[in-house]
């Protein structure tokens, strides 16, 4: 698809995306609490397409959501986006409250940048380095248990921004912990992030928009291999 093509075709809503990734899912998520309707379009990052190196060129990578043949890239921005585009369906993404809207994306930014870093290397590494990674990552999650305080979601009775942006946790831990042996996340160490784990799984658009956990184990075993043979 080139440029004429994105234009000819700029009425509908589109997402580039891997099946895989985390960060398209949660767009994922976003789209169908707002009931917008899109077509999906699977990358080969191996073999990007002319339309997603178009469509990010800086980034070269996915997702990307194309809005009236407009192109906007990396997740969190798109849920902004997403958020502000359709207001009026379904319910705000983000609270209203300027000193909230900051607090959501301040606590976005912690799952990427202080607890998804420890967690990634306890996963990919063994021994002592692991070791290590672990007990980081326990201290940044002790962290977010303190912020969920007595709620059912970072959002409060409903998801928000926050539970998009670190939802992938609630599926992703798991299986991290399944191919170590070792739990991470226990109920008596974290009882409400366990909860909040459980509570976000059970929501019917979660469900509806999770990969594929038979597909996405073995895809994370080979990657954790990978790391230990280096």
């Amino acid at each position: 698809m080139d440029h004429q093509e994105l234009e000819e075709g700029a009425e509908k809503v589109k997402l580039l995306g891997i099946w895989s990734s985390p960060y398209v899912v949660k767009v994922m998520w976003a789209l169908s609490i707002k009931g917008v309707e899109y077509d999906y379009i699977d990358e080969d990052l191996r073999n990007k397409s002319n339309l997603l190196l178009e469509c990010n060129p800086v980034h070269k990578k996915v997702p990307v959501l194309i809005y009236q043949g407009k192109p906007i890239a990396e997740s969190d921005i798109i849920l902004e986006f997403i958020d502000d585009v359709w207001k009026d369906l379904g319910y705000r993404i983000l609270p209203e409250d300027p000193y909230e809207r900051a607090m959501a994306r301040f606590w976005s930014k912690f799952g990427l940048d202080k607890l998804s870093p420890p967690i990634w290397k306890w996963f990919t590494t063994q021994g002592k380095e692991q070791e290590d990674a672990c007990e980081a990552a326990m201290e940044q999650l002790l962290v977010l248990e303190k912020v969920l305080d007595e709620k059912k979601f970072f959002g409060g009775e409903g998801i928000g921004f926050i539970d998009l942006s670190l939802g992938s946790l609630s599926y992703v831990i798991p299986i991290y912990e399944d191919i170590i042996g070792v739990r991470l996340i226990t109920s008596d160490k974290f009882p409400r992030l366990s909860a909040w784990m459980e509570g976000f799984l059970g929501l019917p658009l979660v469900k509806e928009h999770l990969p594929p956990l038979d597909k996405l184990r073995p895809r994370y075993q080979a990657i954790r291999e990978a790391f230990l043979s280096k």
